[in-house]
């Protein structure tokens, strides 16, 4: 059977005592010159950024294609020094593009030029592929990854390279926290989510005089057996460019769940972590079976 949802629920608003008052009083923020400023100035810096991180694509792109070159013996025998060398360099030029392509998602995400594009597809397959991908890596830090086809997730519209992407990167953390022979686990399954709509309390009501029957969408959780997250860190760790007290000197830029947040929400969908210290993390999404008209109706 489905899962009913266990989503954490949102914290609820603070008590107004003038809907109109706080309109009022957003609407003076949202207008007021020194916002649009500070606005326009952050969307400047962010372009200026990005387009300095995309200038460094290309070079370092080139420069990782003559580390592999070198690497293949084409241009001549290397001793074991020049070997681990190249292993190195190659390493850090690896780590510097996954930062670069970081940076360049982050910047795409903020400034609203994200363009989703819905198609029928396998969710599975998507899966299966993005554990192809990444099964290297995990068996280059000793980890075991398991992921098994759920038949029960039938296909469905979705935008495949987003829902990798935010797999990768959550794939990418379980690696990176999860010390040598330990386990991840990949699994999707259909999933009802019950939600209520602020901006439409009838249509919420209405739903809550009708339980759903059928599942509306498909949960995917990556589990692992790293050293877990405290509670009071479960919604901070999703912020941009926040890093847990006790990983300050782990490699990375701290955006990468909130990179995952992002996407997850242009899709209509919602993120969450389970963990306990000392227990593993569970980090787990959801992907509306019909997400395309959900953000149409949002518009």
């Amino acid at each position: 059977m489905p899962q009913l949802s266990s989503v954490p629920q949102e914290s609820p608003a603070p008590r107004r005592e003038s809907p109109s008052t706080s309109t009022n009083q957003a609407s003076v923020v949202e207008e007021s010159p020194e916002f649009s400023q500070l606005q326009e100035r952050y969307l400047r810096t962010t372009n200026a950024l990005a387009s300095a991180a995309h200038d460094l694509k290309t070079p370092l792109s080139i420069l990782n294609g003559y580390v592999e070159m070198l690497q293949s013996e084409k241009l001549g025998t290397l001793n074991e020094r020049q070997r681990e060398v190249l292993r190195d360099m190659r390493s850090n030029g690896q780590r510097l593009q996954r930062y670069i392509q970081d940076f360049l998602s982050f910047s795409v995400l903020e400034t609203g030029e994200l363009k989703m594009k819905f198609e029928p597809g396998n969710i599975n397959a998507c899966l299966s592929e993005v554990c192809r991908l990444w099964s290297p890596r995990f068996q280059e830090k000793g980890l075991a990854m398991y992921f098994l086809a759920n038949e029960k997730v039938q296909e469905f519209p979705f935008d495949a390279p987003k829902v990798e992407r935010v797999i990768s990167n959550l794939l990418e953390n379980a690696s990176k926290f999860t010390p040598s022979g330990g386990t991840v686990w990949l699994h999707a399954e259909p999933y009802m989510w019950e939600r209520r709509s602020i901006a439409k309390p009838a249509i919420s009501q209405e739903r809550r005089r009708r339980p759903l029957t059928a599942p509306n969408s498909v949960k995917i959780s990556v589990s692992d057996t790293g050293p877990g997250i405290p509670p009071e860190y479960h919604l901070e760790i999703f912020d941009d460019f926040f890093r847990l007290p006790t990983n300050e000197k782990t490699e990375g830029m701290g955006l990468g769940l909130a990179i995952a947040r992002r996407l997850v929400s242009a899709m209509a969908g919602k993120i969450w972590v389970e963990s306990e210290p000392g227990a593993g993390c569970k980090f787990s999404f959801i992907v509306p079976l019909n997400a395309a008209v959900e953000l149409e109706g949002k518009r």
